[in-house]
């Protein structure tokens, strides 16, 4: 926030939140924020997320520090995942914009309802 009280969004602000804010990273980071997983537990937990994905949301979460990578020389070596510190810190504003969502969840369906309603007149 600038000191007129606006906020100001770069182009790192913009890239760190479409990173940590995205529809696997929420998922991870919550699983995380319970316990440390190992991929395959993450895996589990979050069903519909492809390998791929995962193993890319991984690294862009541990890449912004928000995760850490643990690896446990094991035969097979074991690889676990846990939130650091800073990912902690991501717990509190992540949940007042859920709130945020949940309160005003009415509001957003009748303005799609009637967004979607006039779209389809004007077709």
């Amino acid at each position: 926030m600038d000191t007129n009280g606006e906020i100001r969004m770069g182009a790192g602000h913009r890239e760190l939140l479409d990173q940590v804010l995205d529809k696997w990273s929420l998922s991870v980071l919550n699983e995380l924020c319970d316990r440390p997983c190992r991929f395959n537990e993450l895996r589990r937990a979050i069903p519909a997320v492809t390998q791929k994905s995962l193993t890319a949301t991984l690294r862009r979460l541990e890449r912004n520090g928000v995760i850490e990578r643990q690896v446990t020389s094991t035969r097979p070596v074991a690889v676990t995942y846990r939130i650091t510190p800073l990912g902690k810190t991501l717990r509190y504003p992540v949940d007042i914009l859920l709130a945020w969502a949940s309160e005003q969840m009415p509001a957003i369906e009748r303005a799609r309802d009637t967004f979607d309603a006039q779209s389809d007149a004007d077709i």
